[in-house]
């Protein structure tokens, strides 16, 4: 007989890892996108553009399982040796701060275009406007892809079980080797998936509205 109060309460251990790494590359990807985002704009470089667009390229067209391996394995080789978690934030966070890099780029011209002139006109310079003016409402843009990525997030972190992060899905795997119960311990998980996804979700809606309020 399964003890359901035992499997749940490890499959609960495995979803707060999954959440500590969902959150901690969700805070690197929101940070490092940001800060390359913003260079992008103030310091206006083509060579700058160009590596910032290859970074983006490359990371976008690695497969994100490959990307934890190098990170796991190939900083190892380095001498640079990562436990399983921190090398999953670090890797899922700087794969994301390609995407977000485009998002928040894409939110400054937005705001720029139809700011930039009444920002002038006030004498502020270009940096006063771009603090005081532009990122302000470009976050509003901003908000709704970064939910729609945070959401994505959550479900790219199944990948760590890979390199040995004990989140949800490597405990659902070792329940499943234990119990041979393959079909509750599966469907748990996804209700705990749902469960998470929900709330973040929910999260990201309050947040958009707390914005535009």
């Amino acid at each position: 007989m399964v003890d359901l109060g035992s499997v749940f309460s490890t499959l609960l251990d495995g979803a707060r890892i999954s959440v500590i790494i969902a959150l901690g590359a969700l805070v690197l990807a929101i940070s490092l996108g940001f800060a390359l985002a913003s260079a992008s704009f103030l310091l206006r470089s083509s060579a700058l553009d160009t590596a910032l667009t290859a970074y983006g390229d490359i990371l976008r067209n690695i497969p994100s399982l490959v990307w934890l391996f190098l990170v796991y394995f190939g900083l190892g080789h380095l001498g640079i040796r990562l436990a399983p978690v921190p090398a999953a934030t670090v890797g899922l966070g700087v794969i994301g701060s390609a995407m977000l890099m485009d998002t928040f780029a894409a939110a400054f011209r937005s705001v720029a275009a139809k700011q930039s002139e009444p920002a002038a006109a006030l004498g502020l310079s270009r940096l006063l406007a771009f603090r005081l003016v532009i990122v302000p409402n470009s976050w509003r843009i901003s908000l709704p892809p970064i939910g729609n990525y945070a959401l994505a997030l959550l479900k790219d972190t199944t990948l760590a079980a890979a390199i040995a992060a004990p989140e949800l899905m490597f405990q659902a795997r070792a329940l499943m080797n234990q119990t041979f119960e393959t079909g509750l311990v599966y469907a748990l998980a996804a209700a705990i998936y749902l469960g998470i996804a929900f709330i973040l979700f929910r999260a990201t809606r309050w947040a958009e509205q707390m914005a535009s309020a």
